[in-house]
């Protein structure tokens, strides 16, 4: 019998996205989707929103180049149960493919601290400001 793995949840805002990348490191998109609000959208790319089971499949295409992440926070803001998180990110390494893989950008995300007093994304936006291609400046 085997067990998901499983990541302790953050309890300041700061702290969130260091446990996103313990969570996305164990390349297990379960674990990985703890660290969300059940409405929460993600990003995958600009232009590009992702919720509930769509969610977890779009975080587990970046999962499955088992490539880790390492975060660098830049700026945390705090208002009541809610925070901005700047945060840059990079991903770069050999996918379980075997190509090189260098994914980087700066996250523009949203957390909210749930009623248990644990951190979740309510919006999860790796590339922020990044302009999406499909749509004319």
């Amino acid at each position: 019998m085997t067990h998901r793995p499983s990541v302790p949840l953050s309890t300041t805002a700061a702290e969130h996205p260091y446990a996103f990348a313990r969570a996305f490191n164990t390349f297990d998109p379960v674990a990985l989707d703890q660290l969300y609000e059940p409405g929460a959208v993600f990003v995958p790319a600009p232009g590009r929103e992702a919720t509930g089971a769509e969610r977890i499949r779009a975080n587990a295409a970046f999962l499955g180049l088992r490539v880790p992440i390492r975060v660098t926070p830049r700026h945390t803001y705090v208002s009541g149960d809610l925070a901005l998180l700047i945060v840059d990110f990079v991903i770069d390494g050999v996918a379980a493919h075997g190509s090189p893989v260098h994914i980087e950008g700066t996250a523009t995300d949203v957390a909210r601290r749930g009623p248990d007093g644990y951190w979740r994304y309510a919006i999860d936006n790796p590339f922020g400001t990044a302009h999406d291609a499909a749509r004319p400046e």
